[in-house]
């Protein structure tokens, strides 16, 4: 049996929208990527999503993965809504445009050619690999925020 990459994700905003992060570890058994990035208008959910994408583009072969988030929007919105989405021409129940649709078909489309397991955690409850990927979320800010400064 392969080894299972683990990715951690997160998202960050100051203000919804505002200035966001995004923070990812990825983890192939004892090595360890960090990754993180920020805008400097966007919102909550595009930087959960963002991580997402951001940490699967990182791999360079197909793999069996197991993405842990906090966020309810990225899980249920993979496992539950997209194949709707899909079926409506990226329409809601409601006849509506999806939200995030540009994130949305790239996570589809990344998420193709891998075996994917989700799992969520409560997020700011002390899970270790969560409080990191916040950590990097608001780092991904922080950065960004000091290059527009200076």
């Amino acid at each position: 049996m392969s080894k299972v990459i683990e990715i951690f994700t997160d998202g960050a905003c100051r203000g919804n929208p505002g200035p966001g992060g995004w923070g990812a570890l990825l983890r192939y058994g004892s090595k360890e990527k960090e990754l993180c990035g920020g805008e400097s208008e966007t919102t909550n959910n595009r930087m959960e999503m963002t991580a997402v994408v951001e940490a699967v583009s990182a791999l360079k072969a197909p793999s069996t993965i197991r993405i842990t988030t906090d966020s309810t929007y990225v899980l249920k919105g993979i496992t539950e809504w997209l194949p709707g989405w899909k079926k409506k021409q990226w329409k809601t129940a409601a006849g509506k445009p999806v939200k995030n649709v540009d994130l949305w078909q790239k996570l589809d489309e990344l998420l193709a050619s891998h075996t994917v397991e989700w799992r969520w955690v409560k997020g700011h409850a002390g899970h270790a690999e969560n409080e990191r990927v916040d950590a990097l979320a608001n780092k991904g800010i922080d950065d960004m925020l000091a290059q527009h400064s200076t």
